[in-house]
């Protein structure tokens, strides 16, 4: 605003905290009401996670990465023959394949070296097998 002057700058600035503190009353007016219908406030709801639960998604996860690497096993076996050996050159070889990381990201060397190292694993031979 070229036209602004320190008349027009000091009552945007008024505006401005008027608006704030009518934002701040509704706010808590609302957190108000919500309490009073029940509804709990704040992120920690006193749910905690058991030693066997968190054993239980561990092993959820552990075995969804197994499965992805037998997936992903055959293309790793294809690209290292074709001569991809380093874990650069796969990372960057899954990528032009359109084949996305855990996240749905770019693969890096790191993820390549722990999907190898799944691969290698005797525990994924067996559930191959016993899968088939």
């Amino acid at each position: 605003m070229p036209q602004a002057n320190r008349l027009t700058i000091g009552i945007m600035a008024v505006m401005a905290e008027d608006e704030r503190r009518r934002i701040s009353e509704r706010t808590r007016a609302a957190l108000a009401a919500a309490k009073r219908r029940g509804v709990k406030l704040g992120g920690d709801r006193g749910a905690r996670l058991t030693a066997k639960q968190r054993a239980l998604g561990t092993a959820a996860r552990q075995e969804q990465a197994r499965k992805r690497a037998l997936d992903l096993a055959p293309t790793i076996k294809e690209l290292q023959a074709s001569g991809c050996t380093s874990l650069r050159a796969i990372a960057a070889a899954l990528d032009e394949r359109g084949i996305p990381a855990a996240q749905g990201r770019q693969w890096s060397p790191t993820q390549v070296m722990r999907l190898l190292e799944i691969i290698a694993s005797p525990f994924v031979g067996s559930a191959a097998s016993a899968a088939a």
